[in-house]
Protein backbone atom coordinates (compact mmCIF):
# COMPACT_ATOMS: atom_id res chain seq x y z
CA UNK A 1 0.00 0.00 0.00
CA UNK A 2 1.27 3.11 -1.19
CA UNK A 3 2.15 5.90 1.68
CA UNK A 4 2.68 8.98 -1.33
CA UNK A 5 0.12 12.34 -0.12
CA UNK A 6 -3.20 12.10 -1.65
CA UNK A 7 -3.80 13.91 -4.65
CA UNK A 8 -7.37 13.59 -5.98
CA UNK A 9 -10.18 12.57 -3.71
CA UNK A 10 -13.82 12.15 -4.49
CA UNK A 11 -16.51 11.55 -2.41
CA UNK A 12 -19.93 10.76 -3.08
CA UNK A 13 -20.23 11.98 -6.60
CA UNK A 14 -23.51 11.96 -8.19
CA UNK A 15 -24.15 13.15 -11.72
CA UNK A 16 -28.33 13.16 -12.75
CA UNK A 17 -29.09 13.87 -16.46
CA UNK A 18 -32.26 15.58 -16.60
CA UNK A 19 -34.96 14.01 -19.22
CA UNK A 20 -36.66 16.77 -20.45
CA UNK A 21 -39.83 16.82 -22.91
CA UNK A 22 -42.99 18.25 -23.90
CA UNK A 23 -43.42 22.62 -25.57
CA UNK A 24 -42.47 23.76 -21.65
CA UNK A 25 -39.60 21.02 -21.32
CA UNK A 26 -40.82 20.04 -18.48
CA UNK A 27 -38.11 17.43 -16.14
CA UNK A 28 -39.99 13.94 -16.40
CA UNK A 29 -37.03 12.37 -14.81
CA UNK A 30 -33.41 11.84 -14.84
CA UNK A 31 -30.84 9.40 -16.48
CA UNK A 32 -28.49 8.53 -12.73
CA UNK A 33 -25.59 8.19 -14.63
CA UNK A 34 -23.25 8.58 -11.78
CA UNK A 35 -25.28 7.73 -8.32
CA UNK A 36 -22.62 8.13 -5.77
CA UNK A 37 -19.27 6.97 -6.56
CA UNK A 38 -15.96 7.59 -3.91
CA UNK A 39 -12.67 7.01 -4.77
CA UNK A 40 -8.98 8.80 -3.90
CA UNK A 41 -5.54 8.30 -6.25
CA UNK A 42 -2.32 8.60 -4.52
CA UNK A 43 0.85 10.75 -6.14
CA UNK A 44 2.36 8.26 -8.43
CA UNK A 45 -0.36 6.22 -8.83
CA UNK A 46 -2.84 4.70 -11.23
CA UNK A 47 -6.60 4.00 -10.30
CA UNK A 48 -8.57 2.05 -13.58
CA UNK A 49 -12.27 3.04 -13.53
CA UNK A 50 -13.43 -0.54 -15.60
CA UNK A 51 -17.08 -1.80 -16.82
CA UNK A 52 -19.02 -2.18 -19.45
CA UNK A 53 -20.16 0.36 -22.20
CA UNK A 54 -22.66 2.66 -20.23
CA UNK A 55 -22.07 2.21 -16.83
CA UNK A 56 -20.82 5.79 -16.03
CA UNK A 57 -17.24 5.32 -16.12
CA UNK A 58 -16.56 8.50 -18.36
CA UNK A 59 -19.02 10.49 -16.78
CA UNK A 60 -16.84 10.00 -13.63
CA UNK A 61 -14.05 11.06 -15.63
CA UNK A 62 -15.70 14.49 -16.71
CA UNK A 63 -17.48 15.25 -13.56
CA UNK A 64 -14.19 15.26 -11.75
CA UNK A 65 -12.81 17.63 -14.36
CA UNK A 66 -16.14 19.95 -14.29
CA UNK A 67 -16.83 19.79 -17.62
CA UNK A 68 -20.59 19.68 -16.30
CA UNK A 69 -21.85 20.72 -13.27
CA UNK A 70 -22.49 18.29 -10.38
CA UNK A 71 -25.52 17.33 -8.63
CA UNK A 72 -23.99 16.39 -5.88
CA UNK A 73 -20.53 15.07 -3.69
CA UNK A 74 -17.30 16.37 -3.68
CA UNK A 75 -14.07 16.83 -5.17
CA UNK A 76 -11.21 17.22 -3.33
CA UNK A 77 -7.81 18.21 -5.44
CA UNK A 78 -4.77 18.15 -3.82
CA UNK A 79 -6.02 19.45 -0.79
CA UNK A 80 -8.66 22.34 -1.91
CA UNK A 81 -12.36 21.20 -2.92
CA UNK A 82 -12.90 22.28 -6.92
CA UNK A 83 -16.59 20.50 -6.91
CA UNK A 84 -18.32 24.09 -5.82
CA UNK A 85 -16.07 26.30 -6.91
CA UNK A 86 -16.77 29.43 -8.98
CA UNK A 87 -15.24 29.31 -12.82
CA UNK A 88 -12.71 32.33 -12.04
CA UNK A 89 -11.03 30.56 -9.36
CA UNK A 90 -11.07 26.92 -10.72
CA UNK A 91 -9.30 28.26 -14.08
CA UNK A 92 -5.77 28.17 -11.96
CA UNK A 93 -6.38 24.17 -10.62
CA UNK A 94 -7.13 23.49 -13.99
CA UNK A 95 -3.70 23.17 -14.80
CA UNK A 96 -3.19 20.49 -12.07
CA UNK A 97 -5.30 17.77 -13.97
CA UNK A 98 -5.36 17.20 -17.64
CA UNK A 99 -6.91 14.79 -19.71
CA UNK A 100 -5.71 12.36 -22.46
CA UNK A 101 -9.45 11.73 -24.64
CA UNK A 102 -10.45 8.14 -26.49
CA UNK A 103 -10.03 9.58 -30.23
CA UNK A 104 -7.00 10.79 -31.33
CA UNK A 105 -8.07 11.64 -34.49
CA UNK A 106 -10.62 14.27 -33.42
CA UNK A 107 -9.08 15.32 -30.13
CA UNK A 108 -6.48 17.75 -32.00
CA UNK A 109 -7.86 20.19 -34.04
CA UNK A 110 -6.74 19.95 -37.59
CA UNK A 111 -6.09 23.92 -38.65
CA UNK A 112 -3.62 23.83 -35.43
CA UNK A 113 0.03 22.49 -36.36
CA UNK A 114 1.54 20.83 -33.44
CA UNK A 115 3.60 23.32 -31.49
CA UNK A 116 0.56 25.41 -31.68
CA UNK A 117 -1.55 22.55 -30.21
CA UNK A 118 1.03 21.84 -27.40
CA UNK A 119 1.51 25.30 -26.49
CA UNK A 120 -2.19 26.19 -26.08
CA UNK A 121 -1.96 25.16 -22.32
CA UNK A 122 1.70 26.74 -21.94
CA UNK A 123 -0.08 30.11 -23.04
CA UNK A 124 -3.05 29.59 -21.22
CA UNK A 125 -1.75 29.15 -17.89
CA UNK A 126 1.23 31.97 -18.07
CA UNK A 127 3.98 28.88 -17.97
CA UNK A 128 6.31 30.79 -20.39
CA UNK A 129 8.20 33.77 -20.34
CA UNK A 130 8.32 34.67 -23.61
CA UNK A 131 7.90 33.10 -27.53
CA UNK A 132 11.61 31.08 -26.82
CA UNK A 133 10.22 29.66 -23.79
CA UNK A 134 7.67 28.41 -25.34
CA UNK A 135 9.40 26.37 -28.19
CA UNK A 136 11.82 25.45 -25.50
CA UNK A 137 8.72 23.82 -23.58
CA UNK A 138 7.00 22.52 -26.63
CA UNK A 139 10.24 20.83 -28.03
CA UNK A 140 10.68 19.40 -24.30
CA UNK A 141 7.08 17.84 -24.27
CA UNK A 142 7.74 16.44 -27.59
CA UNK A 143 10.64 14.74 -26.23
CA UNK A 144 8.91 13.78 -23.54
CA UNK A 145 6.49 11.57 -25.58
CA UNK A 146 9.60 10.26 -28.03
CA UNK A 147 8.37 12.51 -30.94
CA UNK A 148 11.36 14.22 -32.88
CA UNK A 149 11.55 17.84 -32.62
CA UNK A 150 10.48 18.81 -36.26
CA UNK A 151 6.97 17.34 -35.15
CA UNK A 152 6.44 20.78 -33.94
CA UNK A 153 5.75 22.20 -37.83
CA UNK A 154 3.48 19.43 -38.94
CA UNK A 155 -0.04 19.03 -38.90
CA UNK A 156 -2.15 16.44 -37.09
CA UNK A 157 -3.30 14.81 -39.93
CA UNK A 158 0.44 13.96 -40.94
CA UNK A 159 0.62 11.55 -37.92
CA UNK A 160 -0.45 8.14 -37.56
CA UNK A 161 -3.05 7.13 -34.84
CA UNK A 162 -0.55 6.46 -31.75
CA UNK A 163 1.75 9.64 -33.05
CA UNK A 164 -1.48 11.46 -32.70
CA UNK A 165 -2.12 10.30 -29.66
CA UNK A 166 1.37 11.05 -27.90
CA UNK A 167 1.15 14.72 -29.00
CA UNK A 168 -1.90 14.31 -27.07
CA UNK A 169 -0.58 13.24 -23.93
CA UNK A 170 2.60 15.93 -24.76
CA UNK A 171 -0.27 18.48 -24.56
CA UNK A 172 -1.54 17.61 -21.56
CA UNK A 173 2.10 17.09 -20.02
CA UNK A 174 2.75 20.74 -21.22
CA UNK A 175 0.69 22.03 -18.61
CA UNK A 176 2.88 20.35 -15.92
CA UNK A 177 -0.36 18.54 -14.11
CA UNK A 178 -0.38 16.28 -11.50
CA UNK A 179 -3.25 14.46 -12.46
CA UNK A 180 -4.22 12.79 -15.75
CA UNK A 181 -7.11 11.17 -16.60
CA UNK A 182 -7.33 8.87 -19.95
CA UNK A 183 -10.50 8.16 -21.49
CA UNK A 184 -10.22 5.09 -23.09
CA UNK A 185 -7.15 6.81 -24.18
CA UNK A 186 -5.64 3.43 -26.03
CA UNK A 187 -9.18 2.12 -27.18
CA UNK A 188 -8.81 3.35 -30.41
CA UNK A 189 -5.07 2.31 -31.50
CA UNK A 190 -3.86 -0.71 -32.66
CA UNK A 191 -2.70 -3.62 -30.54
CA UNK A 192 1.14 -3.08 -31.17
CA UNK A 193 0.85 0.92 -31.02
CA UNK A 194 -1.89 0.40 -27.57
CA UNK A 195 1.40 -1.53 -26.15
CA UNK A 196 3.42 1.37 -27.20
CA UNK A 197 1.44 4.18 -25.62
CA UNK A 198 0.91 2.34 -22.23
CA UNK A 199 4.45 1.68 -21.78
CA UNK A 200 5.01 5.35 -22.29
CA UNK A 201 2.34 6.36 -19.71
CA UNK A 202 3.73 4.03 -16.96
CA UNK A 203 7.37 5.30 -17.98
CA UNK A 204 5.98 8.92 -17.80
CA UNK A 205 3.89 8.15 -14.67
CA UNK A 206 7.78 7.16 -12.74
CA UNK A 207 9.28 9.61 -14.04
CA UNK A 208 7.31 12.91 -12.93
CA UNK A 209 5.20 10.91 -10.12
CA UNK A 210 2.02 11.47 -12.14
CA UNK A 211 -1.57 10.59 -10.03
CA UNK A 212 -3.24 8.53 -13.49
CA UNK A 213 -7.26 7.83 -13.52
CA UNK A 214 -7.32 5.16 -15.93
CA UNK A 215 -10.32 5.06 -17.90
CA UNK A 216 -11.13 1.84 -19.85
CA UNK A 217 -12.88 -1.47 -20.27
CA UNK A 218 -9.85 -3.48 -21.98
CA UNK A 219 -9.02 -5.41 -18.62
CA UNK A 220 -6.05 -6.95 -19.96
CA UNK A 221 -4.77 -3.13 -20.60
CA UNK A 222 -5.49 -2.24 -16.67
CA UNK A 223 -4.05 -5.39 -15.40
CA UNK A 224 -0.52 -4.72 -16.85
CA UNK A 225 -0.47 -0.77 -16.22
CA UNK A 226 -2.76 -0.74 -12.74
CA UNK A 227 -2.07 -0.20 -9.21
CA UNK A 228 -5.85 -0.22 -7.87
CA UNK A 229 -8.80 -1.19 -9.82
CA UNK A 230 -12.68 0.05 -9.38
CA UNK A 231 -14.95 -1.87 -11.03
CA UNK A 232 -18.40 0.21 -12.02
CA UNK A 233 -22.08 -1.01 -13.08
CA UNK A 234 -24.97 0.72 -13.46
CA UNK A 235 -23.54 4.19 -11.85
CA UNK A 236 -21.89 3.06 -8.66
CA UNK A 237 -18.67 1.41 -7.58
CA UNK A 238 -19.00 -2.36 -6.80
CA UNK A 239 -15.84 -2.92 -6.18
CA UNK A 240 -12.19 -2.10 -5.30
CA UNK A 241 -9.10 -3.46 -4.85
CA UNK A 242 -5.35 -3.83 -5.57
CA UNK A 243 -4.66 -5.36 -8.64
CA UNK A 244 -3.27 -8.40 -7.45
CA UNK A 245 -6.40 -9.13 -5.23
CA UNK A 246 -9.54 -8.64 -7.77
CA UNK A 247 -7.84 -10.00 -10.32
CA UNK A 248 -6.42 -13.24 -8.54
CA UNK A 249 -9.90 -13.68 -6.33
CA UNK A 250 -12.86 -10.56 -7.27
CA UNK A 251 -15.00 -10.56 -4.35
CA UNK A 252 -18.33 -9.02 -6.44
CA UNK A 253 -20.48 -11.42 -8.86
CA UNK A 254 -20.24 -9.14 -11.78
CA UNK A 255 -16.37 -8.95 -11.29
CA UNK A 256 -15.93 -12.31 -11.18
CA UNK A 257 -18.08 -12.48 -14.79
CA UNK A 258 -15.71 -9.26 -16.50
CA UNK A 259 -12.89 -11.36 -15.52
CA UNK A 260 -14.45 -14.64 -17.19
CA UNK A 261 -14.90 -13.15 -20.53
CA UNK A 262 -10.91 -11.67 -21.29
CA UNK A 263 -9.65 -13.41 -23.72
CA UNK A 264 -6.13 -15.89 -22.44
CA UNK A 265 -3.13 -16.68 -25.05
CA UNK A 266 -2.88 -20.01 -24.36
CA UNK A 267 -5.48 -21.73 -25.96
CA UNK A 268 -5.28 -25.02 -24.21
CA UNK A 269 -6.16 -23.19 -21.03
CA UNK A 270 -9.72 -23.94 -19.21
CA UNK A 271 -11.53 -21.13 -17.68
CA UNK A 272 -15.38 -21.12 -17.04
CA UNK A 273 -17.03 -18.20 -19.13
CA UNK A 274 -19.88 -17.11 -16.91
CA UNK A 275 -22.57 -15.78 -19.46
CA UNK A 276 -24.73 -12.89 -17.28
CA UNK A 277 -28.71 -13.43 -18.44
CA UNK A 278 -30.78 -10.22 -19.77
CA UNK A 279 -29.72 -7.08 -20.61
CA UNK A 280 -27.89 -4.27 -18.36
CA UNK A 281 -31.10 -2.16 -16.81
CA UNK A 282 -31.92 1.51 -17.70
CA UNK A 283 -30.20 4.05 -15.56
CA UNK A 284 -33.67 5.86 -15.88
CA UNK A 285 -35.21 3.58 -13.75
CA UNK A 286 -32.43 1.28 -11.78
CA UNK A 287 -33.57 -1.74 -10.02
CA UNK A 288 -34.12 -1.54 -5.52
CA UNK A 289 -31.93 -3.36 -3.68
CA UNK A 290 -28.54 -4.29 -4.96
CA UNK A 291 -28.34 -2.64 -9.05
CA UNK A 292 -26.99 -5.71 -10.41
CA UNK A 293 -29.76 -8.29 -8.86
CA UNK A 294 -31.38 -8.87 -12.20
CA UNK A 295 -28.78 -10.85 -13.39
CA UNK A 296 -26.43 -12.16 -10.63
CA UNK A 297 -26.27 -16.36 -10.58
CA UNK A 298 -25.97 -15.57 -6.50
CA UNK A 299 -28.95 -13.67 -6.07
CA UNK A 300 -30.53 -13.49 -2.76
CA UNK A 301 -34.24 -12.07 -2.01
CA UNK A 302 -32.37 -9.63 0.34
CA UNK A 303 -30.54 -8.38 -2.50
CA UNK A 304 -33.87 -7.66 -4.47
CA UNK A 305 -34.74 -4.82 -1.64
CA UNK A 306 -31.45 -3.92 0.10
CA UNK A 307 -28.65 -2.08 -1.02
CA UNK A 308 -25.16 -3.77 -0.37
CA UNK A 309 -22.44 -1.51 1.18
CA UNK A 310 -19.10 -0.83 -0.06
CA UNK A 311 -17.45 -2.78 2.69
CA UNK A 312 -13.85 -3.86 3.18
CA UNK A 313 -12.87 -7.25 3.68
CA UNK A 314 -9.64 -7.73 6.59
CA UNK A 315 -7.42 -7.06 3.31
CA UNK A 316 -9.04 -3.92 2.66
CA UNK A 317 -10.20 -5.48 -0.49
CA UNK A 318 -14.05 -3.03 -0.85
CA UNK A 319 -17.02 -5.41 -2.44
CA UNK A 320 -20.32 -4.29 -2.33
CA UNK A 321 -22.34 -7.87 -2.31
CA UNK A 322 -24.55 -9.16 0.66
CA UNK A 323 -22.81 -12.94 -0.02
CA UNK A 324 -20.20 -11.27 2.30
CA UNK A 325 -22.25 -11.15 5.36
CA UNK A 326 -23.07 -15.10 5.07
CA UNK A 327 -20.53 -17.24 7.10
CA UNK A 328 -17.01 -18.19 4.98
CA UNK A 329 -18.20 -21.64 4.16
CA UNK A 330 -21.43 -20.18 2.33
CA UNK A 331 -20.28 -17.43 0.36
CA UNK A 332 -19.71 -19.47 -3.03
CA UNK A 333 -17.54 -16.35 -4.33
CA UNK A 334 -14.74 -17.54 -1.69
CA UNK A 335 -14.58 -21.08 -3.26
CA UNK A 336 -13.82 -21.31 -7.18
CA UNK A 337 -11.75 -24.13 -7.93
CA UNK A 338 -9.70 -21.30 -9.82
CA UNK A 339 -11.35 -22.18 -12.82
CA UNK A 340 -12.30 -18.60 -13.85
CA UNK A 341 -9.34 -16.81 -12.31
CA UNK A 342 -7.36 -14.50 -14.07
CA UNK A 343 -3.57 -14.37 -12.77
CA UNK A 344 -2.14 -11.01 -12.37
CA UNK A 345 1.21 -10.20 -12.97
Amino acid sequence: MSTAPVVLEVSDLKKHFPLRGGLLGTTKGYVYAVDGVSFSIRRGETLSLVGESGCGKSTVGKSVLRLFPLTAGQVVLDGKRIDDMPASSLRALRRKMQVVFQDPFSSLNPRMRVRDIIAEPILNFGLAKDSADVDRRVAKALDTVRLPTDAAGRWPHEFSGGQRQRIGIARALAAEPEVIICDEAVSALDVSVKAQVVNLLQDLQKELGLAMLFISHDLAIVEHMTHRVAVMYLGKIVEVAEKKSLFGQPRHPYTEALLSAVPVPDPTAKRDRIVLQGDVPSPIRPPSGCRFHTRCPYVMPRCKTEEPLLKPDATGHLAACHLHDLPEAENPLLHKTGATAFRAA
